[in-house]
């Protein structure tokens, strides 16, 4: 069975076992979600057991006893207790879930075809956070969702510090620092710093947030306004969007300095407005993410009153003098035009750059300034040959399946058009046209 993604579920132990003894209604609230999540949407989720309260209760009584126990030992005390919780919870999941609970990740069965595989703890000096990253590197994940029993990560202890401020969004730099760089068995840190490093260098991007919250769990997974704290490579804003993405290869690749960047371009961009002019026959057009213009330049050669809108302020930078003109710096979120401005609002492989739970209000506003058509041409996860060519773009936070943006459409009451327009082969690109 083929699913629609793969989601990297850190559970924490604290939730599993909190003090006063294993937490069933969580649990039970728990198993609901994630069937509803596998039916629903079919999604497939591999959950990494922590240990919680249960391993700092073997911990402390080893201590106690013999007064101090080796980190060697502290480790598998702490081990055998996320073993214990994995089992629990693939108990929970077992007419779905995977037969073994994975607990050596150097012997790992290939081809799991179940929709729900348990891991745990695996070996001294490394963390279940550790293990997670690593199902994600071997899964291919970019999105690892840790659920903890804190709303968010805050700046210090809140407990300790009335100065505390919660973190929304934070890079791994900034965390990194935060959180120091050892890790021991049981510290009370909202990440391992071993397994932070290892995220960072992975490129991964980590979700924090409040487990027993479920409302606010399915408002993430549908691409909701969540309340959490999110952990990326980089800070997503306009200045991302700079000298070394277009032209080092962080996104592209000499877009405006090298000839083949920009004879790629140009010819993209020849193709894109001559079928936008034949099939859609627009007087007006709008390109929304234009970076340094080509399409507006050519779409105006042809005829078509067109401009374009750009967050790139070095993009901008970069158009050519006699197209500048017709472009504005601004944010797909908040168009500055009035509504029915164009009879064609288009985007190019902008709508995967954008937070999940913005691409409602995206939409929205490309429908609102456009009079007759909103054409959308997303990368998707079919879209494998561009992915082989292009190299990964970190940028790209929201790529899902032709079917998932069908369904988003649906949800937002935007309705795709049945008339014919040319596209090349899925594996190349995936076109949405939708009627005002």
């Amino acid at each position: 069975m083929a699913f629609e993604e793969t989601i990297i579920l850190s559970l924490g132990g604290s939730l599993i076992v909190p003090n006063g003894g294993i937490d069933t209604k969580f649990l039970q609230d728990f198993n609901t979600f994630i069937r509803t999540q596998i039916t629903q949407y079919n999604r497939r989720f591999i959950i990494v057991a922590g240990g919680g309260a249960t391993a700092r209760s073997y911990r402390d009584a080893g201590n106690e006893v013999i007064g101090e126990v080796t980190r060697d030992d502290l480790d598998w005390l702490g081990i055998h207790a996320t073993r214990i919780n994995a089992h629990l919870i693939r108990t929970i999941f077992k007419d779905i879930a995977h037969t073994k609970i994975i607990d050596q990740y150097d012997r790992m069965a290939p081809g799991v075809k179940e929709p729900v595989v348990v891991a745990a703890g695996w070996k001294p000096g490394w963390s279940t956070d550790y293990c997670a990253v690593l199902l994600a590197k071997m899964h291919k994940a970019k999105v690892l969702i840790n659920l903890s029993n804190v709303d968010m990560v805050y700046t210090a202890d809140p407990r300790i510090d009335k100065n505390a401020r919660p973190i929304e969004r934070t890079t791994w730099k900034y965390f990194r620092r935060l959180i120091g760089s050892e890790w021991t068995p049981g510290m009370n840190v909202p990440w391992d710093p071993i397994a932070a490093k290892e995220a960072q260098k992975l490129g991964l991007t980590v979700i924090v947030l409040r487990g027993t919250n479920i409302a606010n769990m399915e408002k993430l997974m549908t691409g909701k306004k969540f309340h959490g704290t999110v952990i990326s490579p980089f800070s997503l804003d306009a200045s991302f969007y700079n000298r070394e993405y277009y032209e080092e290869g962080v996104g592209y690749r000499g877009y405006t300095t090298k000839f083949t960047g920009k004879l790629k371009v140009n010819l993209a961009n020849i193709y894109r407005a001559l079928m936008i002019k034949i099939f859609l026959k627009p007087k007006s057009v709008l390109d929304v993410g234009c970076a340094t213009g080509h399409l507006v330049h050519y779409l105006r050669l042809l005829g078509v009153d067109a401009k374009g809108i750009e967050i790139s302020k070095y993009a901008l930078s970069r158009a050519n003098p006699r197209i500048k003109k017709h472009l504005k710096y601004g944010d797909i979120l908040h168009l500055p035009y009035d509504s029915n401005s164009f009879d064609v609002v288009a985007t190019f492989n902008v709508l995967s750059h954008i937070d999940e739970h913005n691409l409602p209000q995206a939409l929205r506003e490309c429908c609102r300034v456009s009079r007759k058509h909103c054409f959308h041409k997303v990368f998707t996860t079919e879209n494998w040959w561009m992915q082989k060519f292009y190299g990964h773009d970190l940028s790209r936070v929201s790529v899902f399946s032709r079917t998932w943006w069908k369904d988003l459409f649906k949800k937002n009451n935007l309705h795709l058009t049945d008339g014919f327009f040319p596209s090349l082969s899925s594996k190349m690109e995936t076109l949405f046209i939708i009627n005002k």
